[in-house]
């Protein structure tokens, strides 16, 4: 059994407290076990080499007057001692325990246990080695970083502690994770469902609170996955971009599954495709889809089979921000009179920033080429007119240099 640094001193002191008890229990049993030979010193026998060292003697003090008044009864008294002290051959000398000179380590289960109240010598507290105290509050993981295993490691994966730290539950629960029980087989899970080693330090980032699921959970909703047909390589995409995806349980994956392909009147394999390019939509919000359906329908005009069409080639814009939505369709059809029709054949155009539809029309306006109408010359789609480079557009569509269009910029 091995000793520690705060444990020894004690030890120690155990054993010299135990044999000084011992030594006086023994001086008990033979009254005097040394002969006086002169007045202030005592003799000290020894016991043999194999046994330890047991010295114990008393002295003998008398002053002049004393010795000179009753040097008769000192004498008597001497040798009184001497028969007192010396056993005759007829007597059979009591046994003197044998100790052995290495206690052995079995011995030191016997040790006391040590108390937290029980005061210290100075030597013992100056032996005492220990570690730095964890801070008992603080506002960043950073002050636990040197004291934790878990953290360290999570750092070297790439996990953002800073970003972790503005959770007020992410402390308490990263700081209670065991690494090699808590962390490692969720880490090896991710690894084959897909997540790169590159890869798990922005997932961990945004979803630390995976190590609290059970890993048996995580097992069954991608089971749920693989039976609803998706590919490893979908659920792997889908995983990456939607890193609480495997937090839901099978029966929200399910319900949502379910309600776009009823809502939108999707075929599955539609509603497969079109959840694993944008896989938010089984763990947002359902409520700004409901509201950009309803402001697709009503307020903008469009028909049921186009937003089915729109939304399939832009998964975005069933959470598209809705004031973003109607700016962009009241310029494009009012401002620019692009037609429904046109528009639901370039729904990126709800993609892109109203800033940059409106500078590139006005300078197509500028130089007379602002033509939309595909039974015309000239003809000019949306899709060019916000997807090109500025460099390409003004080549390519306004037939102008850069120059001329970072010109006319500058007079807006």
């Amino acid at each position: 059994m091995a000793l520690t640094a705060q444990q020894m001193p004690r030890w120690f002191s155990w054993i010299r407290r135990n044999g000084f008890v011992f030594a006086e229990q023994l001086g008990n049993r033979f009254q005097r076990p040394g002969t006086t030979l002169l007045h202030g010193f005592s003799a000290q026998p020894q016991m043999s080499s194999h046994n330890c060292f047991l010295q114990w003697g008393f002295k003998t003090y008398r002053t002049s007057s004393m010795w000179n008044n009753s040097s008769q009864s000192a004498k008597q008294e001497i040798n009184s001692d001497e028969s007192t002290v010396l056993p005759s051959v007829n007597e059979q000398p009591q046994a003197i325990p044998n100790f052995d000179p290495e206690l052995s380590l079995e011995g030191l289960d016997d040790v006391p246990p040590l108390s937290p109240l029980q005061p210290i010598s100075e030597e013992e507290a100056v032996q005492i080695i220990a570690d730095p105290p964890l801070p008992p509050a603080s506002f960043t993981l950073r002050d636990y970083v040197d004291h934790s295993e878990t953290l360290q490691k999570l750092v070297l994966l790439g996990v953002n502690l800073s970003k972790i730290e503005k959770h007020p539950d992410a402390a308490n629960l990263l700081l209670r994770l065991d690494f090699e029980k808590d962390i490692k087989q969720i880490l090896l899970f991710l690894k084959d469902v897909g997540i790169e080693d590159n890869q798990l330090g922005a997932f961990l980032t945004k979803n630390y609170a995976i190590f609290s699921e059970d890993l048996e959970n995580l097992k069954i909703r991608v089971a749920y996955l693989q039976s609803k047909n998706f590919s490893k390589a979908d659920i792997a995409q889908m995983v990456r971009n939607a890193p609480f995806l495997l937090s839901f349980s099978v029966e929200r994956l399910d319900n949502r599954l379910g309600f776009f392909q009823k809502e939108l009147e999707l075929s599955v394999k539609k509603t497969r495709d079109l959840v694993v390019r944008l896989p938010r939509l089984l763990t947002g919000s359902l409520e700004p889809v409901k509201e950009n359906m309803k402001v697709y329908r009503l307020e903008l005009g469009f028909k049921h089979n186009e937003i089915q069409h729109m939304i399939t080639k832009i998964p975005k814009m069933l959470t598209a921000n809705k004031r973003k939505l109607t700016e962009i369709f009241d310029y494009v059809h009012n401002v620019m009179s692009i037609p429904h029709h046109i528009i639901v054949r370039f729904p990126q155009v709800f993609n892109t920033r109203l800033f940059k539809v409106k500078e590139r029309h006005l300078f197509l306006t500028y130089l007379g080429r602002a033509q939309y109408d595909p039974a015309k010359p000239n003809y000019i789609s949306l899709d060019k007119l916000v997807s090109m480079p500025d460099e390409i557009f003004c080549e390519e569509i306004a037939k102008a240099s850069i120059q001329d269009f970072e010109k006319f910029l500058k007079t807006l």
